[in-house]
């Protein structure tokens, strides 16, 4: 399996993780305020995740290109 679809699945997963978040706070689930920041806190993160891999992603296809 080459470096870029190992990427591409964690980027997936990264995804899978956040719409989960996501739900679960438009789902009003969260029990309180602080709850409700924790939650925003790790969506937060696995944006800077996602970024980060795709980030990775691009530098990749740019250096097999070349």
């Amino acid at each position: 399996m080459d470096a870029q679809r190992v990427l591409n699945h964690v980027l997936t997963e990264i995804d899978k993780l956040r719409q989960d978040q996501e739900s679960f706070l438009n789902a009003g689930r969260a029990g309180d305020f602080p709850e409700y920041r924790h939650i925003c806190g790790i969506i937060r993160g696995l944006g800077h995740a996602e970024q980060l891999v795709s980030n990775l992603v691009q530098k990749l296809e740019s250096y097999e290109d070349e």
